[in-house]
């Protein structure tokens, strides 16, 4: 029976965790080993991690902290933020992360995606796509470049034909608002991929959640619910039962 996951996606920021609104007002979640450890116990299914430091800044990855956090972490690690080359992959791979995320590389060099895959997999490459709401449009947008003049799901077609395993679809006008996933977009992606799509951005109730499954989203990937709200991992996945979530 297919397990849609659930997934908290957090920022490394000035070695702690983070989560923004909208991409930007940082606010603290905790220590990045103890708050894997926090995961830990509440049942998650995945963790992904952007390093913005080393996205932001083309300061190293922080491996340190990346091998820190795998070494306490019993589910599948997701680590983006910084990933320009294939040595760069190498590097967070053997610092302990299962998969990578990659972002603004791909929109560069969308082939970097059939390098990695090549190399390591469709399963380890997570595609990475931001996205805005312009005049009535979707649009690609990069922090680095700002907003681009890309359909989101154009882009999206293109990292499938060139391998990536997955989609981390994120709303930047949604993120970190918990009101709710954009439903909007994720209609305009329905039924047209072949690979899952990870939405990300404004899970505020578990209903949000629920919701996304069924405009078809294959994983919820969210931050502030699991935090700064009364729900626990575990009692989002029994409101999400309906769409077969597996409770470990």
């Amino acid at each position: 029976m297919l397990k849609h996951r659930l997934i908290p996606c957090v920022l490394l920021k000035n070695w702690q965790l983070v989560k923004s609104i909208q991409f930007d007002s940082y606010r603290t979640i905790g220590h990045p080993t103890a708050t894997v450890r926090v995961y830990n116990a509440r049942n998650v299914d995945e963790l992904i991690v952007l390093d913005i430091d080393a996205s932001l800044n083309n300061e190293p990855i922080n491996t340190e902290i990346i091998t820190d956090m795998a070494n306490e972490c019993f589910m599948p690690l997701t680590i983006g933020g910084g990933i320009k080359t294939i040595d760069d992959v190498y590097t967070v791979l053997n610092a302990g992360a299962d998969k990578v995320s990659i972002n603004s590389q791909a929109i560069l060099s969308p082939s970097f995606i059939r390098e990695i895959a090549t190399i390591f997999g469709s399963q380890c490459v997570v595609a990475s796509i931001d996205v805005k709401k312009i005049d009535g449009r979707y649009r690609v947008y990069s922090k680095k470049l700002g907003v681009l003049d890309i359909d989101p799901l154009d882009l999206a077609r293109e990292y499938e034909a060139q391998g990536a395993g997955e989609i981390l679809l994120t709303s930047v006008d949604h993120e970190g608002t918990s009101q709710g996933y954009d439903t909007e977009l994720l209609q305009q992606f329905r039924g047209k991929l072949h690979l899952p799509i990870i939405i990300n951005g404004g899970m505020g109730l578990p209903e949000h959640g629920l919701e996304a499954l069924s405009l078809g989203a294959d994983a919820l990937a969210a931050a502030s619910i699991f935090h700064f709200s009364k729900y626990t991992p575990d009692m989002i996945k029994k409101e999400l039962s309906p769409y077969s979530v597996r409770l470990s």
